[in-house]
């Protein structure tokens, strides 16, 4: 190895790659290229986390794997396959999610630098954070086809991940998701809305049922709506997708005739809709015609599986076979548990992609293969193996300058597929960019403004929507200045006796001041609480650190912040500065649609997948203090990867990301 070799480095250089313990967060198409840099290079002690599994897509690009390592740990194979280049590199992987509660600021602390190699916000905002308390350099790298970028964030010297925003995401009304979709991105949403519906965590916003709302459809189309469910009484009965499903035991022929025909039927009914559009043509399963080949697609290929764009007969075969896993999957859980959709869990891909070509097939909308809709599913821009080689090459570099402190020559770098004006395709920031003296993350003493109407939000939509949602937290505890009053406690039920009330009923009212505190991510937060009553077409929330500096800038704007950014072409790695920060705003009506992949494929806005230590200790949990000798454990709570931003966010708008 490159370290053992005596003049290959200079004698200080070679020593501390001998002594440095790296810790690499993902082993998708980064992670593998950087483990292999890190153990050819010559270091002894690196540490790799990834929740994820191989896929059969991730083989093209990712060469520590192989086809007989699919449906196996990321992590512990990279593993493998490196020690092959050097026996007697230490090794550790976990395959585990960041994200839990066994990775603190002592975890972090143990480690001369940290290399993230992620695809999605939720992970970079989480591993940024604990970085910069426990005072480790982060190298950031990410990719988006033939673009890649490499920036050092370093506390006090460099901007952190969340100090500057992103930008607006792409939305669609959700009568255009539910009452006429023309894409297939359309047919896509709607079906990863179904799935949970039926095993997922539900959510109102994402009902796939006839919007008689649109008012595209008139008035008469929700009067009539009502008349037709009214029951003797003259009142609405109303059952939810997931309490009928089970009612009919999940039976998938009752499923499809009414998601596909009834559902159809109904839509039709409303004859406004489709004065200028082609009508839909409803399907029923017992007039289903699969083809000579239908079974073939339940084989296991997962390359004919993937490649292969399936008649409506046999994605009605391929969607009953998944309600049937899925059914099973979700009978497992506790009474109060969920299914969370992951593209690379078989089943629930299969259910999403039989149920969007269906759908599509129905609106004549052109069907996809499986694996077109997997991408899209992600929003994910695939990666390119070269980028990800090149990009991983200067994290290593960057990481030996780490190594030597010359963090002065740590500026950050970008890939581009055209070069620039002085002829360069690897373009350097001019100089380090210091860090945002309003970020709400890493200044002194972060603060935000919250304007929020107090007298309609609950406790549980402030910690859930905000605390988790908008600002990133995983574990919140929430204290009322000057009264100290517990509103939010991590402690598993000790304020769920709050969860209910309005924000008002707490005593938190206009010029309030709450104190939040995040342990597990050693964060404290003030927030000034501005009562405000949003109006209809305005989201039910804004988080301002900074007017100036949180209002999100175009992608345009952020790729000239570089003197050298040159053509930046469609899309931008998710380091990249027009994508990084926190939002300004949220809304409760905006659904976000994050996925996760730490193989690298680039995910335009993105939930991650990394690891745990096997062997770390479960410490008695406390309130976190100054004193960081001890780090507690929190229970887990969900988060969002990003929350919405635009700032007028409509009801109906559905994020895709």
């Amino acid at each position: 190895m490159a370290a053992q070799i005596d003049g290959v480095f200079e004698t200080g250089l070679q020593k501390k790659i001998a002594e440095s313990k790296v810790l690499v967060i993902g082993a998708g198409g980064i992670g593998c290229e950087i483990l292999k840099n890190l153990v050819l290079s010559g270091f002894q002690d690196i540490e790799i986390i990834d929740l994820d599994t191989i896929d059969v897509s991730n083989l093209n690009r990712q060469f520590l794997f192989h086809k007989e390592h699919v449906g196996k740990s990321k992590a512990n194979v990279a593993r493998e396959s490196a020690l092959t280049f050097n026996p007697n590199a230490k090794i550790t992987a976990y395959h585990d999610s960041i994200t839990t509660n066994n990775y603190g600021v002592n975890f972090f602390q143990q480690f001369s630098l940290v290399l993230n190699a992620l695809d999605n916000r939720a992970a970079r905002n989480h591993v940024n954070r604990l970085c910069l308390n426990a005072g480790i350099p982060l190298i950031e790298s990410g990719t988006a086809g033939y673009n890649g970028q490499v920036e050092l964030i370093k506390r006090g010297l460099t901007q952190c991940y969340e100090c500057f925003p992103k930008p607006a995401q792409k939305s669609y009304p959700g009568c255009t998701i539910r009452n006429t979709p023309s894409e297939p991105i359309h047919c896509i949403v709607w079906a990863k809305h179904l799935f949970n519906q039926l095993f997922g965590e539900s959510n109102e916003d994402e009902d796939v049922s006839p919007d008689t709302a649109d008012p595209e459809a008139g008035a008469e189309a929700g009067n009539a709506a009502l008349e037709a469910d009214a029951n003797d009484k003259g009142n609405v009965d109303r059952v939810n997708t997931r309490t009928w499903a089970k009612q009919c035991e999940y039976d998938p022929e009752k499923i499809f005739n009414k998601l596909f025909f009834d559902d159809i039927n109904y839509l039709l009914s409303m004859s406004n809709l489709w004065k200028n559009r082609t009508p839909p043509k409803p399907s029923k399963w017992d007039t289903l015609q699969a083809g000579e080949d239908g079974e073939d697609v339940i084989m296991e290929d997962s390359v004919v599986r993937d490649q292969k764009v399936l008649s409506l007969g046999e994605s009605a075969k391929v969607f009953a076979q998944s309600i049937k896993a899925l059914k099973e999957a979700f009978a497992k859980l506790p009474e109060d548990d969920h299914l969370v959709w992951d593209k690379d869990d078989k089943f629930g891909m299969d259910f999403v992609a039989a149920c969007a070509n269906i759908r599509a097939q129905i609106f004549g909308i052109p069907q996809k293969s499986r694996f077109e809709i997997k991408s899209m599913a992600g929003n994910i821009i695939p990666a390119i193996a070269t980028t990800n080689a090149i990009t991983a090459g200067i994290v290593v570099m960057r990481a030996f300058q780490v190594l030597q402190e010359e963090y002065d020559k740590c500026n950050t770098v970008y890939v581009r597929l055209r070069v620039n004006g002085r002829n360069q395709f690897i373009v350097p920031e001019s100089e380090i960019i210091p860090p945002n003296p309003k970020c709400y993350v890493c200044a002194d003493k972060p603060q935000v403004v919250l304007k929020v109407d107090t007298q309609n939000l609950t406790v549980r939509e402030f910690r859930d929507e905000i605390l988790i949602k908008a600002l990133n937290m995983i574990s919140p505890d929430v204290t009322l200045d000057g009264t100290g009053t517990i509103v939010i406690s991590s402690e598993e039920g000790e304020t769920d006796c709050n969860n209910d009330k309005k924000l008002a009923e707490m005593k938190i009212v206009d010029g309030c001041i709450l104190k939040a505190d995040d342990f597990l991510q050693n964060y404290e937060l003030s927030i000034t609480v501005l009562h405000k009553e949003p109006g209809r077409e305005e989201a039910p929330f804004e988080i301002v650190a900074d007017p100036d500096t949180l209002k999100p800038k175009e992608e345009e704007e952020a790729a000239a912040s570089s003197s050298a950014s040159a053509a930046f072409d469609d899309a931008q790695p998710s380091t990249s500065k027009g994508l990084n920060g926190s939002s300004a705003n949220g809304s409760k009506a905006t659904v976000n649609e994050i996925e996760d992949d730490t193989d690298d494929l680039y995910i335009v806005e993105d939930d991650e997948e990394d690891g745990k230590p096997s062997g770390s200790k479960t410490v008695e949990k406390r309130k976190h203090t100054s004193d960081r000798d001890v780090e507690p454990t929190s229970k887990k709570a969900k988060i969002s990867s990003q929350p919405p931003e635009d700032e007028d966010d409509d009801d109906d708008l559905t994020i895709i990301e």
